[in-house]
């Protein structure tokens, strides 16, 4: 099993917003165990979006159906300006 975190650090005023696109986006997907978290001690604006999966391979082919579909690119337009920057790390449970 892995978890993925990608983790932003949002532009100020936006990191709500961004939290709540993800939310939304991510329900959209039957099966999928993920999480949205904000930042409570720490950097601020900081946005995590965390999905669990069997194996890789699973997440590759979630990103691909995702990214094939007109609705989901649609809600997702403009997102990159929502962030100044992020960042994606892969863990293996062990």
């Amino acid at each position: 099993m892995y978890i993925i975190r990608e983790t932003f650090t949002a532009r100020p005023g936006k990191a709500s917003s961004l939290a709540r696109l993800f939310k939304e986006i991510m329900a959209d997907v039957v099966g999928l165990k993920f999480r949205v978290l904000s930042d409570y001690v720490g950097e601020f604006n900081t946005v995590v979006m965390e999905t669990e999966v069997e194996d890789f391979a699973a997440f590759e082919r979630m990103m691909a159906e995702y990214g094939a579909r007109r609705d989901v690119r649609d809600k997702m337009k403009g997102y990159t300006d929502m962030y100044v920057t992020g960042r994606r790390e892969v863990y293996k449970v062990v």
